[in-house]
């Protein structure tokens, strides 16, 4: 059987931000994102619950060890209550963020026969598990809001400003996800390098305890952490009722543009090349 290679005519200047992929196959993305999410909880009982009972889990074990055995607080008056709201946000986007990257790194390989057999825009499949992640993200942040709510905190204007930081941290996952995604079809180690790398950002990030627990002399490692502003700000606008961390958000906004650019760069200069390593 004849194979049809991928149409390369209409691809769009290397130079043009791969947002704008975005808007022009929005449908078919849709469409992707729509079926990722129906496949992810198919057949299983808890269905959607999954998406609030994984990082559940996640919370009630570090907010004991952190929390209950070191006695960690986010603020002068934190209760273990708190601390769980305030982990259960800085949580929520670094799994959107770390997903987003890692399921990149095999996206390919598990979709060869779009690769090879038809005319598709193979840049939009890292897109799909991307935004995937964000959709998960904002179920958990709605039920975040009504857990505060609960323990008889308030909904902040400020939580207007969540489209910002879910733009900002789109940014940065599109562009690792496109390399990873091509790196992973030339390198297929990339999968667990990757969940290494992650795991040991994640560490670094004062997503479990707070960044006054941070010894001075490893302060750089906060300072010079780009995902560290975008968890400080989603604390401050979705928990304090405060604005963002403006400056430490253009640190994270020039580090997303980065990686987009260079991300859809390599993902365009490359991806002739998928069909005939696969």
């Amino acid at each position: 059987m004849s194979q049809v290679s991928i149409d390369t005519s209409s691809r769009p200047p290397i130079w043009r931000p791969g947002i704008a992929l975005i808007r022009e196959h929005s449908g078919l993305i849709r469409s992707l994102v729509r079926r990722d999410l129906s496949n992810r909880y198919k057949g299983s009982l808890g269905g959607w619950a999954w998406a609030v009972i994984t990082p559940a889990v996640m919370i009630v074990i570090f907010t004991v060890i952190f929390s209950g055995i070191f006695q960690a607080r986010f603020g002068t008056h934190s209760s273990p209550l708190t601390f769980a709201l305030y982990l259960f946000c800085g949580l929520l986007p670094w799994i959107a963020f770390s997903e987003g990257i890692q399921r990149s790194t095999t996206i390919l390989l598990e979709n060869v026969n779009l690769i090879k057999r038809v005319v598709f825009p193979i840049e939009a499949l890292p897109v799909n598990v991307a935004l995937s992640g964000i959709v998960q993200q904002l179920v958990g942040t709605f039920v975040l809001l009504v857990a505060n709510l609960a323990l008889g905190g308030s909904l902040h204007a400020t939580v207007l400003l969540l489209p910002v930081l879910l733009v900002v941290q789109l940014m940065a996952t599109l562009g690792l996800a496109w390399l990873a995604a091509s790196l992973g079809v030339f390198l297929r180690d990339v999968s667990q390098a990757s969940h290494l790398l992650l795991q040991t950002w994640l560490y670094l990030t004062p997503v479990f305890y707070p960044e006054e627990m941070v010894p001075p002399r490893f302060h750089w490692l906060v300072r010079f952490n780009p995902m560290a502003p975008l968890i400080r700000s989603y604390r401050r606008i979705l928990i304090d009722g405060i604005a963002p961390d403006w400056e430490g958000l253009g640190y994270t906004l020039a580090f997303g543009f980065v990686c987009l650019m260079f991300g859809y760069w390599w993902f365009e200069r490359t991806k002739k090349a998928f069909a005939d390593v696969i």
